[in-house]
Parts: C-alpha cells; structure tokens; sequence
C-alpha cells in the first residue's frame, strides 16, 4: 500500500511516517518505480508507535519498546522496567506542576488586581526586590 493508504490505516499524517522511516523506526519496501510500499505489519507498527507516543514515551522509549515488541525471547520484566520509568518521570512532572500551580495561585491571590502600579506577581518575578 501507498503512504496515504498507511497514513490512512494507521492515523498517522505521511509527514510522520516519512519521519519515523528516516529514523528507523519503519523500513517499508521500496517498489520497482522507487515508491514505499508498506505492508500490513508497517501499519501495525506505526500504530504501536501511535500509541507508545500518546502515552508520553520519547521517539528513543518507542525505539527500545518496539524493539522488545519484536524480540521475541524478550523478557516482559524489561518492558515493566521502562514502563515504570515513564511513570515515575510522570510522577515527577506532576509534583513540580503541582507546585507551580500552588505558586501561581499563592500570587495571584497576593494581588488587588486593581489600578494602582504596585503588584506583589511582579515584585515576585524580579527576584522579590521592588523596582
């Protein structure tokens, strides 16, 4: 099948699948006419790729998942360890969102929001020292 037929198939624009074919992720078959020509299990690929993606894992944890997915004598503990280490980068991410959000809410309470120049938002932004 054609790259529109894969983009198609897979829910993936061209413009990606021809990214993740210059990386290496997908090597589809070239045609006689020099064409890609992509095969079911490309497809297949590309939608495990999708969905490695939408979970949050980088181009590189997609590389080392796809390529447990297709080791077959892979040992599923090493695919748990990856997992758990998105999670736990997940976990981290949260936390500081967290507290970021705390900050903001804590400043913005802080100011009147009204018509006067003096602003505790921005006294906190330049380091706390008025200008």
């Amino acid at each position: 099948m054609n790259i529109g037929q894969a983009s198609q198939r897979s829910g993936l624009a061209p413009k990606t699948i021809r990214y993740y074919e210059d990386i290496g992720l997908i090597r589809p078959e070239r045609s006689g006419n020099g064409y890609r020509d992509y095969a079911e299990t490309d497809v297949h690929k590309l939608r495990f790729l999708q969905r490695s993606r939408g979970l949050g894992f980088s181009v590189e944890e997609c590389r080392q998942l796809l390529a447990l997915y297709e080791d077959k004598s892979r040992a599923s503990a090493d695919v748990k360890e990856l997992t758990q280490a998105k999670l736990t980068e997940i976990d981290r991410k949260i936390q500081e969102l967290t507290g970021l959000r705390r900050t903001l809410e804590h400043l913005i309470h802080a100011c009147h929001g009204n018509d006067r120049p003096d602003c505790p938002i921005l006294e906190e932004l330049s380091d706390g020292r008025p200008e």
